[in-house]
Formats: C-alpha cells, sequence, structure tokens
C-alpha cells in the first residue's frame, strides 16, 4: 500500500467496523488508531482475541482517561496537564505518549502552542506514569505548503529534544510526513483499498 516508509502505519480505524478491522488484521495490519473513546472500548473489547496494538489518535477528554488508559499502546494527543494528572491517576503502568503540537496556527485544532512546549515539558516530568516519547502534529487541510512548514518544524523539534517519534502525516498529506521522517502515519480512507 505505501511502500516507501519503515515506519508504523496506524490504520486510523474510525472509517472501519469490528469485522472489517478483523479482516485487515488478517492482511497484516496490526497497528490501529481511534479517535473517540465510545468507539474505542467497544472495538477493543470485540476484538480481544486479536493481538492489536491500539493507539488512541483523537482529542481526550481527561473524564474519560480512566476509561481507555490501559487498553492503549501509545497515546498521540497529550496537550493539557488535566489529561496528565488523570493519566497519573489512573494508569496502571507507564503510558508512552506522544505530546500534540499545533503547528499550523488554527485556534481551533487541539495541541500545545510551540512556544510553551519547553514549559509543557518541564512540568510534565513531575508525571512519572507519562514516558514523553515524540511530538505529534497535523497538515492544514487543503493547504500543503503549511502543512510541509508544520511537518518540518515538527521533525526540527523532535530532533531538538532528542525524541524518537513523530507522528504525522495522514491520507492526503503522509507523502510530505515521509519526507520529514516521521516515524508514524496516521492512514484512514486508503485503507479502504485492501478490503
Amino acid at each position: 500500500m505505501i511502500t516507501n516508509f519503515n515506519g508504523t502505519i496506524v490504520c486510523a480505524s474510525k472509517y472501519f467496523d469490528a469485522d472489517e478491522i478483523r479482516i485487515l488484521y488478517q492482511k497484516g495490519v496490526h497497528d490501529f488508531g481511534e479517535n473517540k473513546v465510545q468507539d474505542f472500548l467497544k472495538k477493543v473489547e470485540l476484538l480481544k482475541d486479536l493481538d492489536i496494538t491500539w493507539h488512541f489518535i483523537g482529542h481526550l477528554q481527561s473524564n474519560k482517561v480512566k476509561d481507555m488508559i490501559n487498553h492503549m499502546s501509545l497515546l498521540h494527543t497529550l496537550d493539557r496537564f488535566s489529561v496528565a494528572k488523570e493519566i497519573q491517576k489512573h494508569a496502571n503502568q507507564s503510558v508512552n505518549c506522544l505530546i500534540q503540537v499545533n503547528l499550523t496556527e488554527e485556534d481551533q485544532k487541539s495541541g500545545v502552542n510551540p512556544d510553551n512546549l519547553d514549559q509543557f515539558l518541564l512540568e510534565i516530568k513531575k508525571y512519572d506514569k507519562i514516558n514523553i516519547v515524540g511530538f505529534m502534529t497535523m497538515g492544514k487541510l487543503d493547504d500543503l505548503e503549511m502543512t510541509e512548514i508544520a511537518f518540518k518544524k515538527l521533525d526540527e523539534l523532535t530532533n531538538l529534544y532528542h525524541l524518537p517519534y513523530r507522528s504525522m502525516g495522514m491520507t492526503d498529506d503522509y507523502e510530505i510526513a515521509i519526507k520529514h521522517h516521521a516515524t508514524h502515519l496516521r492512514i484512514g480512507r486508503k485503507f479502504k483499498e485492501m478490503l
């Protein structure tokens, strides 16, 4: 499907029901990412017989953390201390997290402002159940030029802080993400080709 990439392709499974995920799993897709806690928990339960690596890739509300935090391998969207406090309170063990950074300067998008990243990383060290392993960002819809600027910046920030993971790139802009050393792509509609 995507041949020029040796990182992790996360199937954005909001596009697929449990039966379709089962088919994709049988075809070799083992990393799935959900956007909504309710859907996530339902699919985790329905597919518990499969050895799926679950990612959470959507905006996470503080009051939903306790329900889902012990059922996933990587949280892509840590962006607030209120969520960090809930992880600390409810996680059974250390949780691998990516900090979502808002690099397209869009007010409606979640994410830590890059100017506040130093302070955020400093404060997050208080929480011993949170293991920061990288950053995540989203491109700008219908603006590949701005998207490329954002992905380049994420690559630079990840290098600056000596972190291993860069989660960026979706179906419409993953090639730009690969160019800027993405380690995780979050691909949805493109997986329809495999069904």
